[in-house]
């Protein structure tokens, strides 16, 4: 073997080891605190932590939260991610940035606007106190605004992509055998995007159900009232430890369970 072979083909046995090397500390990254959070729970004690009226309350509140916040989405998202599908109107662009701009915010810059549209001084919350006498913040409902906000748009973003991507000559081909717009969306459109509307939802329940920055400035962190699971292990976290480390498994054990119901849909087979 001649010189500048034998030397690239150790340089390529270089470049393969310390691509090995990167990649195991990547993993070793994203594993180790999972193995820290494991090693530390109290296994033996779990089922009288998740029984403490604390937990019951966080873990109750947070499920009726998110599912709230999971089933406003579906109302206004899905009409919303139709118009930026198939829609040609002036401003879509800005629409469509408008809708994703809570992916990217930090949740606490999401809190602080809710809580200047939607406060008691808010030029939204004020109309709704002295027309409706509604107030949003520190309660529940302001809760599943907050959650709403930041869980919304990945429910948009997943149904947009599904329906750009459905074949259309279905739809078309019901609007030529005379089926009215709703009866083509409910029987053709619907069934064909459904992998990305389950999809869309699971993502914005996960999302709803981890949400702490926006709710904690906008609703506060109220027990019984306002105080969701992530808050809770914020508060735990303090003085009782156990209680903090539950409820982390708990909400690390629902994002594996939504990453493994949706493997199929966001990290397909090759």
């Amino acid at each position: 073997m001649s010189t500048p072979t034998r030397l690239s083909a150790t340089l390529e046995k270089v470049s393969t080891g310390a691509a090995k090397l990167a990649v195991g500390i990547a993993v070793l990254f994203f594993l180790l605190p999972l193995v820290g959070l494991l090693l530390r729970t109290p296994w033996g004690e779990l089922g009288t932590e998740l029984a403490s009226p604390p937990v019951r309350s966080a873990l109750w509140l947070s499920l009726v939260c998110s599912l709230a916040a999971t089933a406003i989405s579906l109302v206004f998202g899905v009409p919303l991610a139709w118009a930026l599908a198939r829609w040609e109107f002036p401003g879509r662009s800005l629409v469509r940035a408008l809708t994703t701009l809570p992916m990217i915010v930090p949740p606490v810059v999401g809190g602080v606007a809710l809580l200047l549209a939607f406060g008691r001084r808010g030029f939204a919350g004020r109309w709704l106190d002295q027309a409706f006498g509604v107030t949003l913040p520190f309660t529940t409902a302001g809760a599943i605004l907050a959650e709403t906000f930041v869980a919304m748009p990945f429910l948009v973003i997943t149904v947009e992509a599904g329906l750009r991507s459905m074949n259309r000559r279905f739809e078309d081909a019901a609007a030529t055998l005379g089926a009215r717009p709703w009866v083509t969306f409910r029987r053709v459109t619907l069934p064909l995007i459904a992998p990305s509307l389950w999809a869309g939802a699971a993502l914005a329940w996960a999302r709803a159900l981890g949400e702490f920055g926006a709710t904690i400035t906008f609703a506060g962190n109220l027990p019984g009232r306002t105080q969701t699971i992530p808050l809770a292990v914020y508060l735990a976290l303090e003085n009782r430890l156990e209680a903090a480390i539950t409820l982390s498994v708990v909400l690390l054990a629902v994002s594996l369970t939504v990453l493994v119901l949706l493997r199929d849909r966001f990290m397909p087979n090759p």
